[in-house]
């Protein structure tokens, strides 16, 4: 079984769904997830977690992303992008300048309504589920976060720009409420998700050329190990004291570890970190082999204790 994470460039016409399903396929394994959903007429990045690097999914779905995206003022559809039902259009008064103050006023925390045509769930129902029902409800606003918004052309009634967000945010609603801040409407015409924190569009590979690897014997060029994730966490290794402990999953007391050589971090290809609290390290057995990822308890006995184990 391979352990390790794919950067996938998802096509259009795929889901995360089809992508998971015939990456099992291509690589003949049942053990894989994706690390969340992208909509089948968007492309971009998708992370893709193999064997036990699938613990991790929960983890890369809490990572920052980065989107460009193409918005287009003066309509509005059920679905929020240019593929939905056309609610109304209106024409296009505002300048350049005009637009481009009110984009950027969106940068910070902002309270966003989920679209209707989305995953989340409602009465334990997904919205989208009810929207093909023709039932529309009441959503909550949800805290999110543009970290950053870069406009990269703008050519009324369309601006393209590039957003890095947190968790939640959705581009679709983001064009509708720029639409409607600018008095005229808006939807999304298209997206491409460029990053997943260090997982860049540039090294993403298609479903075919993963295939191509695999007929080839060159697949692990394409894989990431799991410590490479957390390259940029310090690495203790375990003596053998605390290897009982860090075998059966326990707190191993920091006087049971010693730092690894700072090479391993520098000579890595990445530095995706995770948000956790606290003092994380990367712990590996006396045989190099990687545990797993564990955050330095402070009171009491100081002690590592596990985060997230891939043993």
């Amino acid at each position: 079984m391979i352990n390790g994470m794919i950067n996938i460039r998802k096509e259009a016409g795929f889901t995360s769904h089809d992508v998971v399903a015939k990456l099992r396929g291509i690589l003949k394994q049942k053990k894989i997830g994706h690390t969340g959903t992208l909509d089948p007429d968007a492309v971009g990045v998708l992370p893709v977690c193999l064997g036990k690097a699938t613990r991790l999914c929960s983890m890369i779905e809490d990572w920052n992303k980065t989107y460009e995206t193409v918005l287009l003022l003066g309509r509005e559809t059920d679905t929020e992008d240019t593929g939905g039902r056309i609610l109304q259009e209106s024409p296009v008064e505002v300048t350049e300048t005009e637009i481009r103050e009110i984009i950027e006023s969106f940068l910070g925390d902002y309270m966003q309504v989920p679209p209707m045509y989305s995953a989340k769930k409602i009465g334990g129902r997904k919205l989208y589920e009810l929207a093909r029902e023709g039932i529309v409800v009441e959503r909550e606003p949800c805290a999110v976060r543009l970290f950053s918004l870069d406009i990269l052309r703008i050519d009324l009634p369309r601006v393209t720009f590039r957003v890095t967000c947190s968790k939640g945010t959705y581009i679709r609603s983001l064009c509708r409420d720029i639409g409607r801040k600018a008095g005229c409407g808006g939807c999304m015409e298209s997206l491409v998700r460029t990053g997943v924190e260090d997982f860049l569009l540039e090294d993403a590979l298609t479903l075919g050329q993963v295939e191509e690897l695999r007929d080839q014997d060159q697949l692990s060029k394409a894989i990431l190990p799991i410590d490479r994730v957390f390259a940029g966490y310090d690495a203790m290794q375990v003596l053998e004291e605390g290897e009982k402990l860090l075998y059966n999953g326990n707190p191993v007391p920091e006087q049971y570890c010693r730092f690894l050589t700072a090479g391993r971090a520098e000579a890595a290809d990445s530095a995706i970190l995770v948000k956790e609290q606290g003092k994380v390290v990367r712990l590996y057995d006396r045989k190099d082999v990687f545990i797993g990822i564990y955050s330095l308890q402070e009171k009491k006995n100081r002690a590592y204790r596990p985060i997230r184990v891939f043993l």
